[in-house]
């Protein structure tokens, strides 16, 4: 027997065994923008073409990315609607929307501050009121959108529960945004690293929305993925803000809103641009993030030597061989044939990176039934990481 709850989806009595990612989508507006064509569609600053973006390219190694914008800096989609396509992307004969029992949106670049993001997205996707919740965040709040879906699924509180990782970063890196850099071409040459700062960020930063399913029970046509642990951390309490945007870093590590400054500071500023802290970036992301694996390893028992597929969010290729590094001297070697990426041809789409990984691979013929998957995400805003355990069934 299972109660009813006419507007808010099922109850399930028993508690389920496991939880289920059943169907992954993504979306990618428009076509894919080449390095050459990146300055037609974001401007350049001051009317003049960038010197350090060659050196960028080659270093994060994308060759194309997506932007929800039109040549004229016009927009096509907004993030909720890039969100919408993908979720739209899980419906079968089998499957509605009006079967959605909770919808969990994460989210580095919302249309607004305020209605959230998932209410927008349920504004715009449903017929009915539903459960929602808007991981804050960059790169994790997907994630941590999955991990919410799955632990409800997994009390027995939701049956369908549908989660996403969308951005919409490219009008957050139009030229008239920015004002002009001092000229860092020798410094990026001489340490990339610096090329992560303010403006350069603007040269890996992709536009999309990937979603997924989770249900207590397995797909029956096809290959589904086994949830067995998510596990999200957070490392602000050692580290202060790394990567920002709406206020500005003071000298003692402290951050001031951009409430606390006039309305012409603000522009003159350009507090709403991204940055980075390039030191605290390059000295921490890596190691931080492998000091939480090892946490992990030690509670859980994990061997990554049984791992057969390894799917680590990176912005840049830049941080594939110190990522690699760190793990070797760890003694947690993963040969780069398990490594598993997408980050050349889709570019750095933060929140939903990861959902896009998992997308292609399960719809490849790479996967069999037994393969496991670890995925990893950093988040440098103020330093979180999720990692999660998949199991292919």
């Amino acid at each position: 027997m299972r109660l009813k709850n006419d507007h808010f989806g099922d109850m399930i009595q028993k508690k389920p065994d496991a939880v289920y990612i059943t169907r992954l989508s993504k979306f990618l507006p428009n076509e894919p923008v080449t390095n050459k064509r990146i300055e037609d569609f974001l401007g350049m600053v001051d009317g003049t073409p960038s010197k350090a973006k060659p050196i960028i390219l080659r270093n994060n190694q994308i060759k194309t990315r997506y932007y929800a914008m039109d040549e004229s800096g016009n927009s096509t989609h907004s993030n909720a609607e890039l969100t919408v396509e993908a979720v739209k992307g899980l419906f079968s004969d089998n499957f509605k929307s009006g079967d959605i029992d909770l919808l969990a949106c994460g989210t580095t670049s919302p249309d607004q501050l305020l209605p959230s993001h998932a209410s927008m997205v349920h504004g715009e996707l449903m017929d009915k009121p539903v459960e929602i919740i808007s991981p804050a965040g960059s790169c994790c709040s997907g994630m941590h959108a999955m991990r919410y879906a799955y632990l409800s699924v997994l009390a027995g509180e939701r049956e369908y529960a549908v989660c996403t990782g969308s951005e919409k970063l490219s009008s957050w890196i139009l030229a008239k945004f920015f004002k002009k850099e001092p000229d860092k071409k020798t410094a990026i040459e001489n340490k990339p690293i610096v090329a992560f700062e303010k403006d350069f960020l603007r040269w890996m930063l992709s536009d999309g929305a990937g979603a997924a399913l989770l249900s207590p029970k397995p797909n029956p046509d096809g290959l589904s993925l086994r949830i067995e642990w998510i596990e999200s951390g957070s490392y602000a309490n050692q580290l202060e803000a790394c990567m920002y945007a709406g206020g500005k870093k003071i000298d003692n590590g402290s951050f001031k809103g951009w409430r606390e400054y006039e309305p012409e500071e603000i522009f003159d500023k350009t507090l709403f641009s991204l940055r980075q802290d390039v030191t605290l970036l390059g000295d921490n992301i890596v190691p931080i993030g492998n000091d939480f694996l090892l946490d992990i390893i030690k509670r859980r028992g994990l061997d990554v030597k049984d791992i057969d597929w390894f799917l680590p969010h990176i912005s840049s290729e830049y941080f594939r061989s110190h990522i690699a590094d760190e793990l070797d001297r760890s003694h947690l070697h993963i040969p780069q044939e398990k490594w598993f990426t997408n980050l050349s041809r889709l570019g750095n789409v933060g929140a939903a990176s990861i959902y896009f990984m998992l997308e292609e691979l399960i719809n490849s013929d790479k996967l069999k039934n037994g393969d496991t998957i670890l995925c990893m995400v950093p988040e440098s805003a103020r330093f979180s990481y999720v990692y999660a355990l998949l199991t292919v069934v």
